[in-house]
């Protein structure tokens, strides 16, 4: 018994406490996401506020300034969101993969079924959104995956529900 107790503390012990606390990783990861993010968007997640939604026929994703005085921001989003509709069409994900650092879920199936997948990029007063419309069962369960995964690695509260 001693024995035992003494190879896990010394196992333990040799293990960086970040590591034997699950939470340290969780939040490694969130504070990576972050600045990914902040990098690849070209705009401060604490300066916008960043939305995703999933309806019927696909979802959407919104960021708008948190101050609607700040209007470079409001301009790096329309820019952002821009370049992102119409990579996204082309089947270039590879932002997203850079600011998650993995593959998000449902990028293999949008990837495949671009064709049938439509980004209608709408400007708004405090920045944009990126409508996703598909009529194709398939790729709107992989848009949803995909949104649904935004929604928790970004932390934006929003419902992984689908609504009308």
């Amino acid at each position: 018994m001693k024995l035992g107790l003494a190879l896990s503390f010394t196992v333990l012990g040799s293990v960086p406490l970040h590591a034997q606390d699950p939470s340290h990783h969780d939040h490694t990861h969130e504070a990576a996401v972050d600045s990914r993010g902040d990098t690849g968007m070209g705009f401060s997640h604490d300066r916008v506020a960043h939305h995703f939604g999933l309806t019927r026929t696909g979802g959407f994703i919104t960021a708008e300034v948190k101050d609607a005085a700040d209007a470079a921001s409001a301009g790096a989003v329309r820019e952002h969101f821009s370049h992102i509709a119409v990579a996204f069409k082309q089947g270039d994900f590879d932002l997203p993969m850079f600011i998650h650092g993995r593959e998000p879920p449902g990028v293999p199936v949008m990837k495949k079924l671009k064709s049938e997948i439509d980004y209608q990029l709408q400007a708004t007063p405090l920045g944009g959104r990126i409508a996703i419309t598909t009529a194709n069962p398939k790729a709107i369960a992989a848009i949803h995956r995909f949104l649904a995964f935004q929604i928790r690695d970004h932390r934006t509260g929003d419902s992984p529900s689908v609504k009308p």
